[in-house]
């Protein structure tokens, strides 16, 4: 007869997959609504990069918000939910308004994008900075700052430390952009478009463009907007390139398959809402609303990789990442300008 002591133990059954995230990702949302109130205050920071920062530090200082009951959150805030903004953030883009002022624009964009692009390339070997790190800051630097680094992670799926050196690379260099790009301007005589359209393909991301370009008055604030925005786009076709470069990496797990088999749904999904937009779907008054929902998204993607980052990786990254993104974002000034002379935008 069995008795009660020899019947087998029944083991719990796990938690559901949603359950298991619930907890870590709650942190992160928590994280990340104390970042969007720091960024309105603090604007030419931005809830994103306060969000990285705070999840840096609250996982450092904070006792048990490393352990395994949130990492699951944690990683649904830094892949599902940073793929969710991407496509939210693309109903803020009209192609229409993309063709006119992004077909003006369009030799000095490409000129700088293959400045940041082959820059990264070249002193990233010289640096000695190869690797995910490079091509992290070499996109968020000729591309859109934050959100062209959080696209990014999302195909080459980095170290949360490299994520987390590239935007913090990136953030600084933006600051600085914006304290020194409006007197440079008129130091140099730019009128509003040509500022608009330099701020726009210098400065790395949309909140600093902003800032900077509506602080240097007249029309530079749209113009700038407008520029920044197409610079966005080159987004989908630099990152259909790098889940192909992805897909065929040795080592990587993953077979050499067709491009039409590798490219992200969420890049799919961006440029859909995009075309939605232009075609007038989108209503607009609806466009404050997704703007800050897929700020408020990505502000929880950057805060699940920041309540993952160890900073002890990134101390032991050194100085070098940092200087490679010095000196792209000069050297994407310095073309900037250089290449609006050569084209007559001046």
């Amino acid at each position: 007869m069995t008795t009660f002591r020899d019947a087998p133990a029944e083991t719990p059954a796990p938690p559901a997959r949603g359950t298991r995230a619930l907890p870590g990702l709650l942190v992160a949302v928590a994280v990340a609504a104390i970042a969007t109130g720091l960024g309105e205050l603090v604007p030419v920071v931005g809830g994103p990069v306060f969000g990285i920062v705070l999840g840096a530090v609250a996982g450092a200082v904070v006792p048990g918000l490393r352990g395994e009951r949130w990492a699951p959150g944690y990683a649904v805030a830094a892949k599902p939910v940073l793929q969710a903004s991407i496509v939210v953030l693309g109903t803020g883009l009209s192609l229409t308004q993309v063709l006119k002022v992004g077909g003006e624009s369009l030799p000095v964009m490409l000129g700088t994008l293959a400045v940041a692009l082959g820059g990264a390339w070249l002193l990233g070997r010289w640096l000695g900075v190869r690797g995910d790190t490079q091509t992290l800051i070499g996109v968020g630097t000729g591309i859109c700052g934050a959100s062209a680094i959080a696209a990014t992670t999302a195909v080459i799926k980095p170290r949360q430390a490299e994520v987390a050196y590239a935007i913090g690379t990136i953030f600084t260099f933006n600051i600085v952009a914006v304290l020194l790009f409006p007197p440079l301007g008129h130091l140099l005589g730019l009128d509003a478009h040509a500022f608009g359209l330099w701020a726009g393909t210098a400065i790395n991301d949309t909140s600093s463009v902003v800032a900077a370009s509506y602080a240097y008055g007249g029309d530079a604030g749209p113009h700038g907007l407008v520029v920044k925005l197409t610079r966005t786009l080159t987004l989908i076709p630099i990152i259909m390139v790098l889940a192909v470069l992805k897909a065929r990496r040795p080592g990587s797990g993953v077979p050499a398959l067709p491009w039409r088999k590798i490219v992200p749904l969420f890049l799919l999904g961006f440029l859909a809402a995009a075309a939605l937009n232009s075609l007038g779907v989108v209503p607009a008054s609806w466009h404050p609303a997704l703007s800050a929902l897929g700020a408020f998204l990505i502000t929880t993607a950057l805060s699940g990789i920041g309540l993952s980052t160890r900073l002890a990786d990134m101390r032991r990254a050194g100085p070098r990442p940092l200087l490679l993104g010095g000196l792209l974002w000069l050297a994407v000034a310095a073309a900037s300008l250089g290449l609006q002379a050569l084209t007559g935008a001046l």
